[in-house]
């Protein structure tokens, strides 16, 4: 596992490729004569080498069930775990850092259902951290002395969280980290998708076609200094300087779609125009448009996520849209992981799930009529028991 990613992710059907492009994709690049974008200043948030290594696993092809993404794996490198087989039933334990989000919400009942597919799981403890570092760390000392078989850690953060990881390393049961990455190479596997510099890269690359050499766009952002989010925005200011785009501003919205509406509607105020829209969490992208609405405009080019009422009003609109994304279904691999692991199966050492990419042509593979306006459409949860009222 690369360090890079032990530090990446301090903070998110069928496999589908990753849209390939014929933009630019050099952070060096310089921009064409006359280009109104500046090159980014360097940032504690950018790692070249692991930028690069990102951008060409959006090409790469997965091994694993072509019906199950939350099985592939990108270019994995097996590790051996012999040494902890152990005879079922299992209680599997998991230190989750919130469900403070709709994605959060949304990944947790879908590791639920996948739990209740495995009968050899006969307890499955699970403490709630509420995005607080210090009760996080309580709730992992806590279930090392609980008797669990293997240990699931959604970190909260990663620097804090990290010595309780290797706390838990040590008791000898196996760890399994997802979502949010740890600054230590202790645990069985770490799952995550491809990750942020992939996902701002690929919705910078389409605004770039779409807005063109000159065109402006603005930036929205959910907080400063999380790694994942720094990454995503680190790849889009590279994106967009390489083709000459106007970057307006970046502005920060707490992840409140009031205030990214508003912040739209100073902007439009003060530019006249704006032409894309370039977000890295898609949860404000329907407040975002209606700030366009509001004003007399004509929706820009917008990237979003896979959130229902995103992806509804883009499909009952024909707008000019993109969603990356940041699959909820991997909440279902850290517990088929830890199975494979206590039945001493060979797993990823880092488990990198593909990311998908959803566009014009594929958009109704995701949206489902019914669901409500927060759900994602990228659960994998379409064939577990209780869909969709479970979801609902």
């Amino acid at each position: 596992m690369t360090r890079a990613w032990m530090a990446v992710l301090a903070a998110g059907a069928l496999a589908l490729p990753a849209c390939s492009s014929d933009l630019p994709a050099e952070a060096d690049k310089p921009p064409a004569d006359g280009a109104p974008s500046s090159a980014p200043a360097a940032s504690e948030f950018f790692d070249q080498a692991e930028y690069d290594r990102q951008l060409a696993l959006r090409q790469a092809t997965p091994e694993g069930p072509a019906d199950k993404p939350w099985e592939q794996a990108l270019r994995p490198e097996w590790v051996d775990t012999a040494q902890y087989e152990k005879d079922g039933p299992h209680k599997i334990c998991f230190s989750n850092a919130s469900v403070d989000n709709p994605w959060r919400q949304v990944g947790w009942k879908t590791m639920r259902a996948e739990v209740d597919l495995h009968p050899e799981i006969a307890d499955f403890t699970a403490l709630d951290a509420e995005a607080k570092d210090d009760k996080q760390i309580s709730d992992i000392q806590s279930l090392v002395s609980q008797d669990c078989d293997a240990l699931i850690v959604s970190p909260n953060t990663t620097l804090t969280l990290t010595p309780a990881v290797e706390q838990a390393c040590a008791s000898g049961m196996p760890v399994i980290v997802f979502d949010r990455g740890v600054n230590t190479d202790c645990p069985v596997t770490v799952i995550h998708p491809i990750g942020g510099y992939a996902f701002g890269a690929t919705a910078a690359e389409f605004l770039s076609r779409e807005v063109g050499q000159g065109g402006s766009v603005l930036g929205l952002r959910v907080l400063p200094g999380v790694d994942v989010l720094e990454h995503r925005w680190a790849a889009a200011e590279r994106i967009f300087s390489a083709n000459g785009v106007r970057v307006v501003g970046a502005e920060f919205t707490g992840n409140d779609s009031a205030k990214a509406k508003s912040i739209v509607s100073d902007y439009l105020q003060r530019e006249g125009r704006i032409d894309g829209i370039w977000m890295d969490d898609g949860t404000a992208a329907v407040a975002v448009l209606e700030a366009f609405e509001d004003a007399g405009l004509e929706p820009p080019a917008i990237s979003g996520e896979d959130q229902q009422q995103f992806l509804e009003k883009w499909k009952a609109e024909g707008l000019t849209a993109l969603a990356p994304t940041y699959p909820t279904y991997q909440w279902r691999t850290p517990v088929i992981a830890a199975l494979k692991i206590l039945n001493g199966e060979r797993v990823p050492k880092e488990w990198i799930l593909p990311q998908p990419v959803i566009d014009s042509t594929n958009l109704d593979q995701y949206l489902t009529a019914g669901m409500p306006p927060l759900h994602y459409g990228l659960c994998g949860c379409q064939d577990m028991p209780g869909y969709p009222e479970r979801w609902r």
